[in-house]
């Protein structure tokens, strides 16, 4: 479908699509067995002036919007979604900065990260708060000019490779969710630390690991906004990457479709190619119409986003819900159309099955974001809407 993407939009989509048929389809098996970083392909991806998407102009980036960035996000998860979450995640850690950040943070940090020359990693996570964001026990103490924080923070994603981390932590205990703030933490600061590298089903070349804060201090200018705004900020970064999400769904998917429909033209049984039988038709019908649909919203809701709409909860969460359920749903089809090649590591789809499943979990499970639609729904009736 003609999703009337401007000028500029084909040509990120163009770039983003050479990078992931020239740079990252020849490598992804590589990354994925050997678990790498894939830091040649960030700094291709920063050379291709991608990083400066999603900052604005005064900082040294382009100023585009979520719809520009959700392009470039599609196009690398097609190739591989490791890669393509070590990306989203640099815009994910950096969200705070550019809704919260002050002036001299924004003017301090951002042209580094739109250059790719600092990556950033944000940090919610904790051993005790998944799903319940609310549970967090990282402290951060003022003392004097400083912020001293303790805790640790789990399943980060690009700790360690970043340099920049925003990080969510409390500063009033005795006020649960209202008494966190968020603080913009420098690697090689004393006291911050990383944990275990974690080995992980799928998006094998995105590090994700442990921060360990032990009495780490920090500029009290590091925070992010006041003190007792780190929910606020957590959830409204939320709000605009979770698009970035139901892109990375649409973009495996994508890849899974076309990799089993290229198989199933060539594979031939009962002296005809599998496409040939019904059963496999309507298998491949039912991906394309589910992919297609999921792009559409997150079209739709990317666009939603760069009007300026200020509540976006509901519509975010519906494009990470649908779109990541669809490339889970997809990636098993794949799988089984191409049938034992397709469980075999030769082919890209069982990497790609195992990679979409964290998108089901990961920046809030689909568990959550059925929460989240159906909270708004309810408050849009009892408003008579």
């Amino acid at each position: 479908m003609d999703y009337f993407l401007s000028e500029e939009q084909l040509m990120i989509r163009d770039i983003a699509r050479q990078i992931a048929e020239e740079k990252i389809i020849p490598q992804r098996a590589k990354f994925d067995e050997k678990e790498e970083f894939p830091s040649e392909i960030m700094e291709v991806i920063a050379q291709a002036d991608l990083f400066r998407l999603f900052i604005p102009e005064e900082y040294e980036g382009l100023g585009k919007g979520s719809l520009d960035l959700t392009v470039a996000i599609e196009e690398l998860s097609r190739a591989c979604l490791g890669v393509a979450t070590s990306y989203a995640a640099v815009a994910l850690g950096t969200y705070p900065i550019l809704l919260y950040g002050s002036e001299e943070q924004k003017r301090r940090y951002l042209p580094d990260i739109a250059s790719g020359k600092r990556l950033v990693a944000f940090a919610l996570t904790e051993p005790t708060a998944g799903s319940d964001a609310g549970g967090i026990q990282t402290t951060a103490r003022l003392e004097g000019d400083e912020y001293v924080l303790n805790g640790t923070k789990q399943w980060i994603t690009n700790a360690g490779v970043a340099d920049i981390y925003t990080v969510i932590a409390l500063t009033d205990k005795s006020k649960g969710a209202r008494g966190a703030s968020a603080f913009i933490v420098e690697k090689g600061t004393k006291g911050f630390s990383f944990g275990k590298k974690e080995r992980k089903m799928g998006i094998r070349a995105s590090i994700t690991s442990e921060l360990i804060f032990e009495d780490c201090r920090i500029p009290k200018e590091n925070i992010i906004g006041r003190e007792g705004m780190g929910f606020i900020v957590a959830m409204k970064t939320l709000d605009n990457s979770r698009v970035g999400v139901g892109a990375q769904g649409v973009g495996v998917a994508q890849g899974a479709f076309e990799e089993a429909m290229k198989f199933a033209r060539q594979r031939r049984q009962f002296g005809q190619p599998i496409t040939s039988f019904q059963a496999i038709q309507h298998m491949l019908a039912d991906m394309a119409t589910q992919i297609e649909a999921a792009r559409a919203l997150v079209y739709s809701v990317a666009r939603y986003i760069d009007s300026g709409a200020r509540d976006i909860s509901k519509e975010s969460a519906m494009a990470k819900l649908f779109a990541t359920d669809v490339a889970m749903r997809v990636t098993v089809d794949a799988v089984q159309i191409m049938g034992g090649s397709g469980y075999m590591r030769e082919y890209p789809v069982e990497k790609m099955m195992r990679d979409a499943k964290i998108l089901q979990i990961y920046e809030g499970t689909n568990q959550i974001q059925r929460n989240v639609i159906a909270q708004a729904l309810i408050k849009e009736a009892s408003r008579g809407r």
